[in-house]
């Protein structure tokens, strides 16, 4: 595959829009099912808690949340309007029913008050975080008092091996990602790593696996 190709799938898993963003989406639900499903399982989303997702995507594994017990809230914000049209639609019932909703947002400019959530919970999105610091702040701004971050990534050691990315990725590791957040005011609670069945991307196979660092706000 030409590096001008592989330059805009990289593009679109930041922000997938256009004529390409269905696929994308597909593709990414496809290829992350098992560090989504680790992520929810992690979550363990209990009653009466309000959550929020950042980069939900298609919106596609909401249901696995809010399925569990009708009296959880849950918000998705999305970094692409095209996802959070798509979001909505296959969330539809439990939009109607007050349970979800769905916005087009920046993860450093979140549309809530403050103390608003119990559980903040994102996969495969702080690659794409201009501003690390910024972001964490205004997650510490929304959540309640200890509240939670469950944050779940392709570790250095997987990522460095997919070609897409040298094209507007930052990749961590386990340590580093504890560095960061202690360095910006929050407690590890735990760590969590599971290895995935090795996946095809664009034409080389990588080893896969799942990181979850889950912080407390102080």
């Amino acid at each position: 595959m030409d590096e001008a190709t592989i330059k805009i799938i990289a593009q679109q898993l930041r922000q997938p829009h256009g004529e390409f963003a269905l696929d994308v989406a597909e593709k990414m639900n496809e290829g992350n099912l098992l560090i989504n499903q680790y992520t929810i399982e992690a979550l363990d989303a209990q009653p009466n808690e309000n959550i929020l997702e950042i980069g939900m995507a298609n919106g596609i594994f909401v249901k696995d949340i809010l399925s569990k017990n009708s009296s959880i809230k849950y918000s998705g914000c999305d970094y692409s309007e095209d996802m959070v049209r798509e979001a909505t639609k296959h969330n539809k019932s439990f939009v109607e029913n007050g349970q979800a909703q769905f916005f087009h947002a920046k993860a450093d400019e979140l549309p809530f008050p403050e103390n608003t959530f119990a559980k903040i919970f994102t996969a495969n999105t702080i690659y794409f975080w201009d501003d690390i610091t910024a972001v964490l702040s205004e997650f510490s701004r929304v959540l309640k008092p200890k509240g939670q971050i469950i944050l779940s990534v392709r570790p250095r050691s997987v990522m460095e091996h997919i070609p897409t990315v040298k094209y507007g990725f930052t990749i961590f590791s386990k340590d580093e990602l504890i560095q960061i957040f202690s360095d910006n005011n929050y407690k590890i609670t735990s760590t969590i790593e599971k290895a995935e069945p090795d996946q095809e991307i664009l034409g080389v196979n990588v080893k896969v696996s799942t990181l979850i660092v889950i912080a407390e706000k102080l």
